[in-house]
């Protein structure tokens, strides 16, 4: 029960979210940081960079742009509700449809991270499907990555997903061992 993609994306609340040391092929993921209270001390985050770009593992920012600026991170990640549009560095997005998809291109997001994909625990999040995933994605020339509700038990499922990429969220953090199975 293995996926080879070409990245995987893991979102993280923290830096002791997700030990490094335990991502084989680490070049292949990307840290999205998302602290919506900043209640962690900034010399951790940038020694949690540092330890990042030793594993070439790029690190974004979610939605601060003068802390992804601060730490020197690899880029900046918009939630879905961020509309601001920022110069001089990398910008990836969340979308959860159409219009919000349409916004993101015009911030100049060169990936954005559309969910949920399967169903998740959030109300009022209508899973989008790995059939309509697939025919939404053709009519976009950007990356467009799949997040939400991919867990241990349909990994498989992702293989099907039209995507060089996934994005994972809590998965990640309830079963580690999960990252044994992407290649």
């Amino acid at each position: 029960m293995f996926i080879i993609k070409k990245n995987y994306y893991i979102y993280i609340d923290n830096t002791k979210s997700i030990n490094l040391d335990l991502l084989k092929r680490p070049h292949k993921y990307i840290v999205i940081y998302r602290n919506s209270f900043l209640n962690e001390d900034i010399k951790k985050i940038i020694l949690f960079k540092k330890k990042c770009g030793r594993k070439k593992i790029k690190f974004f920012v979610a939605n601060f742009y003068n802390l992804a600026k601060k730490c020197k991170a690899d880029g900046l990640y918009l939630s879905s509700y961020n509309k601001k549009i920022y110069h001089n560095i990398d910008v990836i997005g969340s979308a959860h449809n159409y219009k919000q998809i349409s916004q993101k291109i015009k911030q100049k997001c060169s990936t954005i991270i559309l969910s949920p994909l399967f169903k998740t625990t959030y109300k009022n999040k209508k899973k989008i499907g790995i059939l309509k995933f697939n025919f939404l994605i053709k009519n976009y020339n950007i990356e467009i990555i799949p997040l939400g509700g991919i867990r241990y038990n349909n990994l498989l499922k992702m293989n099907l997903v039209n995507s060089n990429s996934i994005a994972i969220m809590s998965e990640i953090k309830k079963k580690p061992v999960i990252s044994n199975r992407l290649f």
